[in-house]
C-alpha cells in the first residue's frame, strides 16, 4: 500500500506542476500574444474548452462542477 501513496504523491504533484505551468502560459501569451513558442496555443484550447463546455448547457455546467470539485477535493487532501 505504501506504493499507492507514493504513486498518488507523484501524481498530484505532476498535476501541480502542470497547473503552473498552464497559468505561466495564459500570462505570458497575455502580454506576448500568440508569437510565444510552446505556449503559444494555451489561450485558444482554453477559449475552446469554455466555448464546448457552454455549448452544452446544464451538462457543461455538471461538468465543470466535477471538475473543478476534483481539484478542490485534491488541495485538500494534499
Amino acid at each position: 500500500m505504501h506504493y499507492f501513496e507514493e504513486i498518488k504523491k507523484w501524481i498530484g504533484e505532476l498535476t501541480e506542476i502542470s497547473l503552473l505551468l498552464i497559468a505561466f502560459g495564459i500570462v505570458v501569451q497575455i502580454l506576448f500574444g500568440s508569437v510565444v513558442p510552446f505556449f503559444g496555443g494555451i489561450t485558444t484550447n482554453l477559449m475552446g474548452l469554455l466555448n464546448t463546455l457552454g455549448e452544452n448547457g446544464i451538462v457543461g455546467l455538471i461538468a465543470l462542477g466535477i471538475i473543478l470539485y476534483l481539484f478542490q477535493r485534491r488541495k485538500a487532501t494534499a
